[in-house]
């Protein structure tokens, strides 16, 4: 039995950290306030990466001075989580990928002039801190995928999402990625406010072996291959008292101001739990810097986006009628770009769930989602009638 599917097993018990304690203003809840695109575009226009073979390994030292990495293209800048309608950020975030056998390769540089962190001890909530943080679900189905969170200090928390905060959770904090390695490099001097920084660096080697585990081998990294994933840098408003960095308070309830967040793939929303709005990266076979692949979107984005919208009007129609509906009668549906898509979507609901199904692009092919928004990809022979 794989590691993975050890931890599910054991699901309920003590590998399991209750969703409720990692809830923060990071990850809102899906409630009566929650507003859900309005079109498909916010699914098919995120961001996108192709990765390309490192030539040798990279040398984990945090300085991202390897040959190997002058090779690699820059992602854009990072941008605020909800995208344009908000200022852009007030430092300069963007890191680089490659790959090879054993690992996915990631390199950040983060121009900051205040470099804090306090949080040494590993698996503690990182983003108390200033952080950068990844997040990757190599089979699309916003299920069990993974995050990790890194300091200035290079402590690490990773971390299991059996499901999304919004479907329940939970966390599996006792998920460990065996082989992880990780360092930081500073261009100034750690929580010494007399002084003005530069930047820190980031790189990280994150073993292919333990990204694929418990996953069908078709996901696994090969030309053309996709995983969605996305990249989070959290920063806070800060203070000097008495020669120490503080959190800057909000006045009226003496808590710290909400955090910064900001993203390689905007999510919209001010969630990063949030998967079917994380970025695209595709694997290239070629090394890097001996050619070019052109990305290829996947042909059922829109038909995810469609099932995406099907689950939020179930969401709204359940708090509503306390039960699912039996049909596309929903909220958010009524869109002409939709049409296609209602024509062929077959669905199964009861007051406690439902199955929805629609063509996929692959023949012979179907995409089918439940109750808690997970999306799979089956014969239509499997599919539900």
């Amino acid at each position: 039995m794989t590691k993975i599917n050890l931890l599910l097993r054991r699901a309920g018990y003590l590998a399991i950290i209750p969703a409720l304690l990692f809830v923060s203003c990071k990850t809102v809840e899906q409630d009566s306030g929650f507003n859900p695109p309005d079109s498909l575009l916010p699914f098919v226009s995120m961001k996108h990466y192709v990765c390309y073979m490192a030539p040798q390994p990279i040398d984990i030292d945090g300085r991202m001075t390897d040959e190997e990495w002058g090779m690699a293209a820059w992602t854009d800048y990072f941008v605020d989580i909800e995208g344009p309608k908000k200022p852009a950020p007030a430092y300069n975030t963007r890191i680089k990928m490659l790959w090879d056998a054993d690992y996915l390769y990631i390199g950040a540089r983060m121009d900051e002039e205040h470099l804090w962190a306090r949080l040494r001890q590993r698996d503690t909530v990182i983003f108390y801190d200033h952080d950068f943080e990844v997040f990757i679900d190599p089979d699309w189905d916003t299920h069990q995928y993974f995050e990790i969170e890194v300091n200035a200090l290079n402590t690490v928390w990773d971390l299991m999402l059996i499901r999304p905060y919004r479907d329940g959770g939970p966390a599996i904090n006792a998920w460990d990625i065996a082989g992880f390695k990780s360092a930081v490099h500073l261009d100034g001097t750690l929580n010494d406010p007399s002084d003005l920084d530069e930047a820190w660096y980031l790189e990280m080697a994150i073993p292919i072996s333990v990204l694929s585990e418990g996953f069908d081998p078709s996901y696994a990294p090969a030309r053309g291959r996709q995983w969605r994933i996305n990249f989070s840098r959290v920063e806070w408003n800060l203070f000097v008292e008495n020669g120490n960095y503080r959190k800057v308070l909000n006045t009226e309830n003496g808590k710290p101001l909400p955090e910064m967040n900001w993203v390689w793939s905007p999510q919209g929303y001010i969630n990063m739990h949030m998967p079917e709005f994380w970025g695209i990266l595709q694997f290239s076979d070629l090394k890097a810097g001996e050619g070019e692949d052109a990305y290829l979107p996947d042909p059922d984005l829109e038909a995810y986006g469609f099932l995406r919208l099907v689950y939020y009007g179930q969401q709204q129609y359940l708090r509503t009628h306390r039960e699912y509906a039996g049909n596309l009668n929903l909220p958010g549906l009524a869109a002409p770009e939709l049409s296609a898509f209602v024509a062929g979507t077959r669905i199964d609901a009861g007051k406690y769930g439902y199955a929805v199904s629609i063509p996929s692009s692959k023949k012979g092919y179907r995409l089918v989602m439940n109750e808690l928004g997970r999306i799979k990809r089956i014969s239509d022979d499997d599919a539900p009638e």
